[in-house]
């Protein structure tokens, strides 16, 4: 890990730099003032500043589920803890210690790469790794909770490292005790546990249907269906700027699930916990017409409502005007709130 013992040269400030090409939406944001954080011994002294200061901060790692700002105030912290290595063994699991900066895709398929089963159905989800556990990120019946240890993270409260256990983190969908407690923590390293007796997640719809004839499929074969999956609904920010699904599934008690299906037999959903219901956001804003939608340069993509899009020269305010008229429109026709998955910085 590219966690070292001695401590770091402080990391140098950098004034009003440009954070296009470090967002997926590719909007025009400018940070006030940032630092490259490739330590976590560089975040105690640095942070004591800055709290003594009083000052906005916050950290941008891959840029992929945030909404920012033309002017991104007060401090940002550029994650770019790097390292990926085995740490423990046993009879029932394997587990693996990643720095927070590492790309996830990338450490996704350096797992199989290494034979380490189990992150296959997250494959291709954009950003770093230390903002998975945060969100909670989930795909094609999986989720990082399901193979997550621990979290290490700097406590700006407690000025202090910790160490964070999965029931630590209170992990339920796209929800955690970090988003729980914005502001608090830093995730410097996450530690997942990867089962030796693997099996196959094929239950999901897409899934399901690609390996019909294959029910045995590997692990790699499985990634690779993922990708070709996501890569023919979603567009690929370096050609178009997104933050990929821009807004949560909406999830609804019995009663108002079986209120909706009176009036919308087609209604797509899939079983929660707890006997509640999943809708589809994407179904919903399908059904009010929006895919393709366009309003000025920001817009939905053609293949997929899920997804707003950067045509180009968009800002954070013609993003939010647009993901605003379709929630008012959803609220009008499914009496159903969206809420907005993406940060908005």
């Amino acid at each position: 890990m590219n966690c070292a013992k001695n401590a770091p040269a402080a990391p140098q400030p950098l004034s009003n730099l440009s954070l296009e090409s470090r967002n997926t939406f590719g909007l025009p944001a400018i940070a006030e003032l940032a630092y490259e954080i490739t330590s976590p011994d560089q975040l105690p002294g640095l942070m004591a500043h800055t709290l003594s200061e009083g000052g906005a901060w916050q950290v941008l790692g891959g840029g992929s589920n945030v909404v920012l700002p033309n002017m991104l105030s007060g401090t940002t912290l550029l994650m770019n803890i790097s390292g990926r290595e085995i740490i423990d063994s046993n009879d029932q699991f394997i587990e693996v210690a990643v720095g927070a900066g590492e790309n996830w895709h990338d450490f996704v398929a350096w797992t199989l790469e290494h034979y380490l089963p189990g992150l296959e159905n997250l494959a291709l989800i954009p950003g770093t790794v230390g903002a998975a556990p945060i969100q909670n990120i989930g795909a094609y019946g999986a989720e990082v909770a399901d193979y997550l240890d621990s979290v290490e993270a700097f406590d700006c409260k407690e000025q202090a490292f910790v160490t964070l256990s999965k029931a630590d983190c209170h992990f339920a969908y796209r929800d955690s005790y970090f988003k729980q407690n914005p502001g608090r923590f830093i995730v410097t390293k996450v530690v997942f546990s990867l089962p030796k007796a693997w099996v196959p997640r094929l239950t999901y719809v897409d899934l399901t249907k690609q390996f019909a004839d294959n029910a045995s499929a590997s692990a790699l074969e499985i990634f690779n269906g993922v990708c070709k999956i996501r890569q023919s609904k979603l567009p690929n920010p370096k050609v178009i700027g997104n933050a990929g699904s821009f807004f949560q599934n909406p999830i609804v008690d019995t009663t108002q699930y079986q209120n909706l299906l009176a009036l919308h037999p087609n209604l797509a959903s899939y079983p929660d916990t707890n006997g509640t219901r999943k809708l589809a956001a994407g179904w919903l804003v399908d059904q009010c017409g929006f895919k393709g939608y366009r309003a000025g340069p920001a817009g939905v993509y053609e293949k997929q409502a899920l997804v707003i899009v950067n045509h180009g020269g968009a800002t954070a305010n013609d993003i939010l005007q647009l993901a605003n008229t379709i929630q008012e429109k959803v609220k009008e026709c499914f009496g159903v709130e969206l809420q907005i998955e993406p940060s908005v910085l």
